[in-house]
């Protein structure tokens, strides 16, 4: 099973400030709606909790407290390898790691690929995106939108899982 991130990151590598994504981009909301749809996804229990209506088929959230979820298809995990093995065992190809940014760098280590809206501009912000070296990635695809590009991200060797 595949593990991939998808974020949205501007020049400056913030995803977040106040817990608030600092741009409005309805087309890529959808598109990154539609991609994870039928898929289990995994946030962080902040990230999960900021959701009316979390994107995916199932939600692993990763929490070092155990807690009661209020949807039937939310799953509690302490770790990377937990939170993997509950979305392999639901019969998933691959997962999509949603963040926050503690989440994003907890799992960069172990990700199969990654799906980057670049968002061009600087921002405000408090949350950032891991860094990560593209000696160890390959570009597969990038897609233009009129404000923003989509890239998919392939890991060239091995990851930590």
């Amino acid at each position: 099973m595949q593990l991939i991130s998808v974020a949205a990151v501007a020049d400056n590598g913030v995803i977040g400030d106040d817990d608030e994504v600092p741009w409005h981009l309805p087309e890529d909301k959808r598109q990154y709606r539609e991609r994870v749809a039928d898929y289990p996804t995994v946030y962080g229990r902040r990230t999960y909790e900021m959701f009316d209506d979390p994107p995916g088929s199932a939600y692993v959230v990763l929490s070092r407290t155990e807690r009661a979820y209020d949807r039937e298809n939310a799953y509690h995990a302490e770790s990377v390898d937990d939170a993997a093995e509950i979305a392999e065992s639901l019969d998933a190809d691959r997962a999509y790691v949603l963040g926050g940014a503690g989440i994003y760098a907890l799992f960069q280590p172990h990700l199969d690929g990654m799906v980057l809206t670049r968002v061009p501009g600087e921002y405000e912000g408090d949350s950032y995106y891991p860094e990560w070296s593209e000696d160890d990635w390959r570009l597969v695809e990038r897609e233009e939108y009129e404000n923003f590009a989509v890239e998919r991200w392939e890991r060239t060797g091995t990851n930590d899982r």
